[in-house]
């Protein structure tokens, strides 16, 4: 399922960096810590034609994943945007291949590739969903719930999201606040969809107590274990009833084939930020579908540049789950576009204009700004 067709090239003369601190509504509480503000890095590609946005999805500590935002920026400002800046005229779809020889980085390159993918798509008038291959207009809209005080705290917090519309629920899990959570959500609510987060909270000697989730006819339960541990996701799989996904263990197209021959998973999340880019992110889908793997688009707090594009990516025909693309208001009181992701009877639309079709609201993001550096040949 190849791109309907590839992106004009675009010369690069200028690559314009922003740290961002954007406070979230509430905080958001994981088994790797809790946020109260999102640091991002807003990308953007200047070309002879025009600007492209980009999103770099990082947080401000390595705790999640090894990359961060002081690295990012580093990576971006000494390696990669140096790398496109030097070539200066090429497609959209070479951003990869030139920025290959940076081990790793993957979230510091999918930023920098979007920008450059959008610039490009907003001077030929194409939408980003057009360019990827989507086939929906709306797409199907999860929450994400972060642990909350305790399971009565989280049943009025899962209530809450219900009313607004979501039509899929995620609680975040970790050993001492799994059984008795998800207990609590499904004595509530019922037979709502429900699916559990661990982000690899959990060991192999934990299988007895994962295990025990299967009771509660879970959707999936995402990435119990360490992010290597493929074999022992294969092992704990063939114990449980639920539905094994990976997350942070699919970091390439090369980690979801692997995924598929040991038999690790059963439902892949695709996030773009943390495979290096959309293009790969595609590949992933690509062969899932094939392969006949449910798959759905995670989220990493992003603001309304990666929702849109988060969006785009959700409406090709392999993501048969909900993902988490919810309205901008589940996280910011204020976004840096000037029309921002609402829901809509359970669904999120897919932008329809040029490139990523939103505009950047520049005062919201001059506001949030903390700091700015412009990177020119």
């Amino acid at each position: 399922m190849p791109l309907l067709r590839p992106a004009s090239p675009v010369t690069l003369d200028a690559v314009d960096l922003r740290v961002l601190h954007i406070p979230l509504v509430s905080p958001f509480t994981t088994s790797f810590g809790t946020e109260t503000v999102r640091e991002v890095i807003v990308v953007t590609a200047v070309t002879t034609d025009g600007r492209g946005w980009g999103e770099v999805v990082t947080s401000a500590e390595p705790y999640y994943s090894s990359e961060y935002t002081q690295g990012a920026w580093d990576v971006l400002t000494r390696f990669l945007a140096p790398a496109l800046l030097e070539r200066r005229t090429f497609a959209p779809e070479e951003v990869g291949g030139i920025l290959d020889r940076v081990v790793g980085h993957r979230m510091a390159k999918a930023g920098l590739e979007l920008a450059v993918i959008d610039a490009a798509l907003r001077a030929e008038g194409r939408s980003f969903g057009q360019y990827l291959g989507a086939e929906a207009d709306r797409v199907p809209s999860g929450v994400s719930v972060g642990i909350q005080r305790d399971p009565v705290a989280l049943v009025e917090t899962v209530g809450g999201y219900l009313d607004e519309g979501y039509v899929r629920i995620k609680i975040k899990i970790k050993p001492g606040r799994d059984l008795d959570d998800t207990a609590a959500v499904r004595e509530a609510f019922g037979s709502i969809p429900l699916q559990v987060d661990a982000n690899s909270a959990y060991t192999l000697q934990d299988a007895d107590t994962l295990a025990e989730l299967d009771r509660f006819e879970l959707l999936l339960i995402e990435q119990p274990l360490q992010e290597d541990d493929l074999v022992d996701h294969a092992t704990l799989a063939k114990r449980l009833t639920t539905p094994v996904c990976l997350d942070e263990s699919i970091v390439s197209d090369k980690a979801a084939a692997d995924a598929f021959a040991l038999g690790s998973a059963a439902i892949l999340n695709i996030k773009a930020g943390r495979v290096g880019g959309y293009l790969e992110a595609v590949a992933i889908h690509d062969r899932a579908f094939a392969a006949g793997v449910p798959v759905w688009c995670g989220g990493m707090l992003e603001t309304g540049i990666g929702r849109a594009a988060n969006a785009a990516l959700a409406a090709l025909p392999g993501f048969t789950l909900p993902g988490d693309i919810s309205a901008s208001a589940r996280f910011y009181d204020r976004d840096i576009v000037t029309e921002p992701a609402v829901l809509e009877d359970g669904y999120v639309r897919v932008p329809t204009g040029p490139g990523l079709g939103v505009d950047i609201d520049k005062a919201a993001l001059d506001a949030f700004t903390v700091h700015r550096e412009r990177l020119t040949r």
